[in-house]
């Protein structure tokens, strides 16, 4: 059954705007001119490019054309570094280190042309790391400019040729993001950051943030995630777009007891993305304070984990949909939408679809929302907490399927060997467990001990997202199978929340019997999604066994085949081929990480070639053309190997 609630949650604000639209909107053709100028690879996050000098009969030659070391940029060195470079005319731009410098680098042999750090000793914010990567811009009036976020969380703008600040941009280049939220911030210790990029629409930069993880929020009260944009010529804040509605504005009533007031997050941590003839940008929002108690903010929480459209001019809302009410399972939108022009049922529809922890992905007309295949509001089980109030239903889109496992199910338990398959039992039985959206519990002496929750807070899928191929249509989505146990504890030494995540069951090494996987594999996927037909085209595990799988004693003898990894690598799709990498070792499920960079037959997922890089991949590939020769570059990390940006590209003829 289609309940009346879905539509609510669409709401139209542009109507003007939308009926003046051309019906098949503009063609996402990833990345132009052999460049990639977006973190996405263009404004709607495709990470496409049409380039086919490296294909399947010569990919197994590509070879290791220079490597960019990142070590020296901090006071020590990182190891998962999560940067996408942007490549413009033979440049390419990426953050590097605890600092987040920005370098400007050759893109045909690694040199460093220019660097820039801003000190910002002493200013305190979450997520102190290298960062996603940049923006770049430019104007006839301004020339090319470099915008990032520091890790102290203030926006500068550099000139791209040199590294300076612009010095009419902001204070001498610098913008202080912590001013202009709505509620009074200390400059130098609010805990409030961005590790994401910006995006650029017309002469308008959007920024979000992110705020600490929400699993143990010291209090009810956090900095509010108000998106904003800024003019990209002078600094000048243009408008604020309350994430949390203030009272008057649509979505105000969904925030009870005035929670709206104090609580916080309901930021955009994750890259956003954009289409430039709309004029709209695409913004994937976080819940609220906290991850899995929502007794302080009773409601549905608009708007929370919803995708939201802005016309970017203004930051008016024109239209949004609620994937998650009331959220509390940490099931944020992970990643930037992606722009996709489709042919369903005959119709040309420009759509965005968005990829989610919960391994839905919702697939929108992305002028009004119209969602492009119904979505259900479905009942799912309730709370018994104290001061909670779960939401009777939860959205479920229709199509496409889900591309990983959903809810826990105990068939579904590993049973490589009948021993191993009676204590994946018994783990279970200790456990709260059901459908999704089986909400978090509290410890009880002699019975449960926590919500085993598939997937879990991880996802799925997370940051890296996904990868469009706009001659076909298909989505190439990378997800793990990562359970997750949430129990909820109350702890006045540590949090005035009334309930936190705190105690229960401790899964060990990968959650199972013996530190085994507790389900069977597999524990990696990538799949293939078909937009114009809503279906799955293929899946692939993405990986071979983890080694302690392999090498596990009980598993002497047995044959556990590949069964892919739980990573977090992300993927690149070309004209001619799908690359995805083993990554996100260190931040991803036990068991994740490995080296080997592959390249798959787009229309089958068939192993292409593999290639071995020196450490796990962790940030997103990117690929362009410098001087006649294709480059793929990916950066690089693990334990004991500090980060570094490598170029794989064919051997010179």
């Amino acid at each position: 059954m289609i309940y009346r609630r879905t539509a609510a949650y669409i709401h139209l604000g542009l109507a003007t705007i939308i009926a003046l639209s051309p019906a098949g909107g503009s063609a996402q053709r990833g990345a132009a001119e052999g460049e990639w100028r977006y973190y996405g690879g263009d404004a709607g996050s495709t990470r496409y490019a049409p380039l086919g000098q490296i294909d399947r009969e010569n990919a197994a030659s590509l070879e290791i054309a220079w490597r960019w070391q990142a070590a020296n940029f901090g006071p020590a060195p990182e190891y998962n570094y999560r940067t996408t470079p942007l490549m413009v005319e033979g440049v390419l731009y990426a953050t590097a280190g605890y600092r987040r410098i920005v370098a400007a680098i050759d893109a045909g042999t690694g040199e460093t042309l220019w660097t820039y750090r801003l000190d910002e000793e002493g200013r305190a914010a979450p997520r102190r790391n290298s960062g996603r990567g940049v923006a770049w811009w430019e104007s006839a009036e301004t020339g090319p400019r470099i915008f990032f976020v520091t890790p102290g969380f203030q926006l500068v703008a550099l000139d791209a040729a040199t590294g300076r600040p612009i010095p009419d941009f902001g204070d001498g280049g610098v913008v202080e993001l912590r001013l202009g939220l709505g509620r009074e911030l200390d400059l130098v210790r609010a805990p409030i950051g961005s590790s994401s990029p910006p995006i650029i629409v017309d002469d308008v930069i959007v920024i979000g943030s992110a705020l600490p993880s929400g699993g143990v929020p010291p209090a009810p009260e956090m900095p509010p995630g108000h998106v904003r944009g800024y003019d990209a010529v002078t600094g000048e804040l243009l408008w604020t777009f309350h994430t949390i509605p203030q009272p008057g504005e649509f979505g105000n009533d969904t925030w009870e007891d005035g929670s709206w007031e104090y609580t916080g997050n309901a930021a955009v941590w994750t890259a956003l993305s954009a289409d430039p003839e709309l004029g709209f940008v695409y913004l994937p929002v976080e819940l609220g304070t906290g991850d899995y108690y929502g007794g302080h903010r009773l409601g549905d929480n608009l708007f929370s984990q919803s995708l939201v459209a802005l016309d970017a001019a203004t930051g008016e809302r024109v239209w949004h949909f609620q994937t998650v009410h009331h959220g509390i399972w940490d099931y944020d939108p992970p990643a930037a939408p992606v722009l996709a022009d489709l042919v369903v049922d005959g119709r040309e529809i420009p759509a965005v679809a968005l990829i989610t922890k919960q391994t839905f992905t919702f697939v929108f007309d992305r002028r009004t929302g119209e969602p492009v295949w119904p979505i259900e509001e479905r009942r799912v089980p309730q709370t018994d907490v104290p001061g909670e109030r779960t939401a009777p239903t939860q959205p479920f889109p229709t199509k496409p399927p889900p591309y990983d496992r959903q809810g826990v199910d105990p068939g579904d338990l590993i049973d490589f060997t009948p021993e191993l398959r009676a204590e994946a039992e018994e783990i279970l039985a200790q456990l709260h467990y059901g459908p999704l959206y089986t909400p978090p519990t509290r410890p009880m002496e002699g019975g449960t001990q926590g919500t085993l929750m598939v997937p879990g807070s991880l996802g799925g899928a997370n940051w890296p997202g996904g990868a469009l191929d706009p001659e076909t249509g298909y989505l190439y989505v990378q997800s793990a199978t990562a359970p997750s146990v949430i129990a909820l504890s109350t702890d006045p030494e540590i949090s005035t929340m009334d309930y936190i995540r705190g105690g229960g069951l401790r899964l060990r090494q990968g959650g199972g019997p013996r530190g085994l996987p507790l389900f069977k594999p597999p524990w990696g996927r990538i799949t293939a999604i078909d937009l114009n037909a809503g279906e799955i085209a293929w899946q692939v595990p993405n990986g071979d066994a983890p080694d302690y799988v392999k090498e596990h004693p009980a598993l002497e003898g047995v044959n556990v085949g590949r069964t892919g990894r739980p990573d977090r690598g992300g993927v690149l799709v070309t004209s001619t081929l799908l690359f995805a990498g083993e990554g996100g070792g260190m931040f991803a499920a036990y068991g994740s990480g490995g080296n080997m960079f592959r390249a798959h037959d787009k229309a089958t997922g068939e192993i292409v070639a593999e290639i071995e890089l020196p450490a796990n991949q962790t940030g997103l590939p990117m690929t362009y053309m410098h001087e006649g020769r294709q480059y793929i570059v990916v950066a690089v990390g693990a334990r004991r190997h500090p980060s570094e940006l490598v170029a794989l590209a064919l051997p010179e003829a």
